[in-house]
Formats: structure tokens, C-alpha cells, sequence
């Protein structure tokens, strides 16, 4: 591939109750592949405050962490090449969806890319960018994340799942698989197997291998 068809700027949508891994496991990779390759990165949010993983509240406990973003999405950057899109608690409560769903809904078609993470893919679906398309989703919440895109064609068997320019994998971890997919697919093997090995990460390479479908009895 050209240099010049290679993607530069890749945005992050957040949102308050964004999973941590879904977000820090793909942007980790990108911070390897952007010692050989340009890479701009955008941080997206309702607001340009800090955004926090922080869900379900426990008294006695205080863990979660707070990304601070560069842009928000009334005021996004100029140019977006790729979208990560994570999910998280917070993909469940509609008033905090409602202006990542319609950012996205504007910004796809401009985009080069999009890839999403777990529950991350309920949003894209609900901006209506995957109906007729395969897609996958974070297997403990299938049932909900499914019923939420109706007319998508939601694969149950899949670590990560390709079609077109969107790439969807499944929960968490799976994040990380599918980024290394897109970076093959984009950068080319050798560029994804040398991230792989700087994080010391043993790569899925097969999508549909997927234990957790059945362990949820999928």
C-alpha cells in the first residue's frame, strides 16, 4: 500500500463508563506501530473534561481512571482517517449515547475506517451504519447488544469480525486482536507481528475462534 493511503489521523469516541482495555489495549498498539509509522491520534468526548471508566459505584473502592481529550464532538478535528469506538457500562444509558451515536452517524462516511470494541459495536449499530452488515459484539451481552441492532447480521462465533472498512470484535480483549488485524491488513504482517512481540501480546490470528460463544451457550 502507498504511504499515501495509509491512515494518519485516528480518533477515539469516549464516553463517561468506557472499558479500559477497550480503549488502552488498541491505543497501546498504536503507540508501538507510531514509532515507524505517523500516527496523530484524537481524543473525542461530550466535553473536554476528563473522562472517567468509572460505572458501577462502590463505597470502599476508588480504581478508575480518567482520559482528558483533545477535542469534543460538537468541535471534532479536521480530519478523522480512523474511529476507535469502545464500549463499556456506559453504552447503556441513552443520555450518554445520544451524542457519540450521532457524531459517528455523521463522521462514517468520511472515514477511512472504523473499529470498534466490544458493546462499542450497539452504538455504531444504533447510528445505523451496520444494517446488512456482519458484526460482532461482547458475548456476555449478546442478547442485549443484539436487540439493539436488528437489522445487522450479528455473528456469534467470531473473535473479530471484517466487512468493508468496519472492523467489530468482541469483548474487551478482543479489542486488541482486532486491532492487530486492521494494522495487517493496513500496514502489513510484518508491521502487526513486530507490535505484537514489542507487547509481548500472543495474537489471536483466527476470527472465528471464539470460546466465550459458548461459554455464554451461543
Amino acid at each position: 500500500m502507498s504511504t499515501n493511503s495509509v491512515p494518519v489521523h485516528f480518533g477515539v469516541a469516549l464516553f463517561p463508563g468506557f472499558q479500559a482495555l477497550d480503549v488502552f489495549g488498541p491505543l497501546d498498539a498504536l503507540n508501538i506501530l507510531a514509532i515507524d509509522h505517523t500516527i496523530q491520534l484524537h481524543i473525542l468526548a461530550p466535553t473536554l473534561s476528563p473522562v472517567s471508566t468509572e460505572t458501577f459505584k462502590n463505597p470502599n473502592s476508588n480504581s478508575a481512571q480518567s482520559v482528558v481529550p483533545t477535542h469534543t464532538y460538537a468541535n471534532p478535528p479536521e480530519k478523522l482517517d480512523v474511529l476507535l469506538v469502545p464500549g463499556g457500562a456506559g453504552t447503556r444509558a441513552d443520555e450518554v449515547m445520544a451524542p457519540v451515536i450521532a457524531f459517528i452517524a455523521s463522521v462514517y462516511p468520511s472515514l477511512k475506517y472504523l473499529v470498534t470494541v466490544c458493546t462499542g459495536s450497539t452504538i455504531v449499530a444504533r447510528a445505523g451504519i451496520l444494517d446488512g452488515r456482519k458484526a460482532t459484539t461482547n458475548k456476555r451481552s449478546w442478547q442485549w447488544a443484539v436487540a439493539l441492532g436488528p437489522k445487522v447480521d450479528w455473528v456469534t462465533h467470531a473473535r473479530w469480525v471484517v466487512d468493508g472498512n468496519i472492523y467489530t470484535s468482541s469483548g474487551v480483549s478482543a479489542g486488541i486482536d482486532a486491532m492487530l488485524a486492521f494494522m495487517e491488513d493496513v500496514y502489513g504482517a510484518q508491521a502487526a507481528k513486530t507490535v505484537a512481540e514489542v507487547m509481548e501480546y500472543e495474537r489471536h490470528t483466527d476470527p472465528t475462534q471464539d470460546p466465550f460463544a459458548d461459554l455464554y451457550g451461543l
